[in-house]
């Protein structure tokens, strides 16, 4: 069974109410980071997802978690 990163970021940052140039300026990346981590077209590195993890107070499993992909026929 295959599976890909999906995370949850943007449901983090609304309940914080905070931007992804705020998030970024936190944790020590650029503004473009969040926003293609956030995306998935990005997939980020173990110091950025602890520092998220960190940041938000969470687990890094609450930050990002693995997905099955369907596979279709």
């Amino acid at each position: 069974m295959s599976e890909e990163l999906d995370n949850h970021i943007a449901k983090l940052r609304t309940k914080r109410k905070i931007s992804q140039q705020e998030l970024a300026e936190a944790i020590g990346v650029s503004r473009k980071t969040i926003s293609t981590v956030e995306t998935m077209r990005f997939t980020p590195s173990v110091i950025i997802a602890l520092k998220l993890a960190k940041y938000f107070e969470v687990p890094v499993e609450s930050v990002f978690e693995l997905v099955p992909i369907v596979e279709r026929d």
